[in-house]
This record gives C-alpha cells, structure tokens and sequence, in this order.
C-alpha cells in the first residue's frame, strides 16, 4: 500500500516542538510512560538476547533506560530527532559502573540525533528495534522499510503508535471553530500490518486498546499535550492565536463530550512486533523471485 506523505507533519516543525518541549516532557508524559511500560509487559512472552538495541525516538529516554536494565550485555542506542531530547536523556542515564561490578563489563550507550526514515545504520547490524509512540509522527512505510534493512535476519520490531480514534473528541470540538488541522492524523492499525508485510516482515502481530483520559476543564489537556511536544504541527493549520470567541465555541463543542464531572480524552493505542524472515522474499514485476546473494550463501550454509 502507499501512504499519503500530506497525513505526515513536516520534519522541522516536529524537530523544533519536540525540541522546545525537552524540559516540560517528563512533568507531562504520564500515558508515554505508562504505554512504555505496557509495551514492556508484552516483551516478556518474546524470548531474545539481543547484542545491540536501538530505542527509534527515544525522547528522554525512559524506555532506554528501561532496555539498559532489562538487556544488561547488550549496547542500546537511543535514537531522536529532537537534539535537546538526547541532551535531556543523556544527563538523565544512570552510570553503567554497577553494570561493570556485576558483570564485568559495560555495555555502550549512545545516542544519535537522525531520522527515523533514514536511519544511520548498515544493513542488518541490528538485532532489536523498539519504538514508543514515535511512527505517527513520521511516514510509516519508510520507516518500515529502514527498520527491516538495519535488521538482521530473525530481528525484531516492537513499537506502539496511535490509531484514528485518538483525540476524537479534541478533533470534533475543533471542527466547531473552522475546517483547518488542528489535530494530527493517524494510520489505522490494520493499515500499519499491511505496510509491515509489504516491507518485508514476517507474520507482524497487532493489537489496539482504548485509553480515556479524563479532566475537569479542557485547558490541562492542551497543556499537556504542548508539554511533550505533541501539539499541531501539520501543513495547512491555523498560525494565528485563538480569538475568544472562536475558544469559546470550541470549550462549548468540547463540553457536549462531558461524562459526569469529567471531559474525556481518548487514546486509541496500537501495538505491533514482527520479525524480519531469516530469508527475504523478493519478486520482480513479471513474477520471478530474487534472492540477494548474502542471503543466498546464508541458505547455502557459506558466510
């Protein structure tokens, strides 16, 4: 399948709202780290020992950390677009000492300023890729593709992302006040399966649930979502400032969705892994199929 490039907000403008939203980031990403840590819970079941990790869109790097724990031997690389990020997350790492006490050596940790959709690595030099809450920020068939060429044969990928149903109330309220974005677009999980297989993947496993935050007044949820970087940042939004007016008719729409005392926020969250087959699959257009010739001396027992 193809994606359309314009449901992807422009790179620069993530870079420079996840980049200003460094310092606010932790004091806001209460669902990030709690999706982390329910990813996490799904990495039980899957047995791996990887030897090098890489954490796509690391943030400040709660999930690093987490990796760094749970993969004592391995090197873990903590990837973000945003610069201040990886400086947040880098003076927040823990010191591997107690690492080197216990097992007598230290596994590396770095981190790397780049782009998900092109990421520095050579082929297949990765055992494990993890991503949290990151590819709904950038195109996810390119970065599917990059994913399973950094990979190396039977690697995986981890990741969530955020389906069509989050924000659905923000969204409507919006809609009260003109036509223009305000809220980002997101791709449909079974969409997501689709571009895993067409990458290349083997068998991507998918799951969604529905998260429902809930507030007492709209306000804190734009403040939390400016916090970590997550505000509007599409092509064709509305730059100008909110006249009161137009706020009011959008608190007012918003209202309509008020449950009880509470006004709902509602995540729909989307969990995937996949492997990357020990032999990739290839056709040319006619219908012939091609094997790369490592993956060809692989099959033949030569390396």
């Amino acid at each position: 399948m193809s994606t359309n490039q314009d449901l992807f907000p422009p790179k620069p403008a993530v870079r420079r709202s996840f980049g200003d939203a460094a310092k606010t980031y932790d004091g806001n990403a209460f669902l990030q780290r709690e999706i982390a840590d329910r990813l996490f819970e799904r990495l039980q079941y899957i047995k791996l020992q990887p030897a090098t990790v890489l954490d796509v869109g690391c943030g400040t790097g709660y999930a690093t950390a987490k990796l760094r724990e749970r993969y004592t031997e391995a090197n873990i690389i903590g990837l973000d677009l945003a610069p201040q990020m990886l400086v947040t997350a880098r003076s927040q790492a823990k010191s591997a000492s107690w690492l080197k006490r216990v097992t007598g050596r230290a596994p590396s940790l770095c981190w790397l300023c780049s782009d998900a959709e092109s990421l520095p690595f050579k082929n297949e030099s990765i055992d494990f890729v993890m991503s949290n809450l990151t590819l709904q920020w950038c195109n996810p068939e390119i970065v599917a593709k990059e994913v399973v060429r950094v990979l190396k044969p039977n690697g995986l990928f981890m990741f969530t992302t955020l389906g069509p149903d989050t924000l659905k109330e923000l969204r409507a309220a919006f809609r009260a006040v003109d036509d223009k974005p305000h809220v980002n677009k997101f791709v449909d999980m079974h969409d997501i399966g689709d571009i895993l297989v067409h990458a290349g993947f083997a068998d991507p496993v998918m799951d969604q649930e529905v998260i429902t935050l809930t507030y007492n007044e709209l306000k804190p949820l734009l403040k939390e979502l400016k916090g970590i970087g997550a505000h509007n940042v599409q092509n064709g939004r509305s730059t100008g400032l909110m006249g009161r007016y137009r706020w009011q008719r959008m608190v007012t729409a918003y209202e309509a969705f008020r449950k009880g005392e509470r006004l709902p926020a509602t995540y729909e969250v989307v969990y995937g892994h996949a492997r990357k087959p020990a032999f990739m699959k290839r056709k040319t257009i006619d219908g012939q199929q091609t094997i790369d010739i490592n993956e060809f001396k692989r099959m033949v027992g030569k390396s």
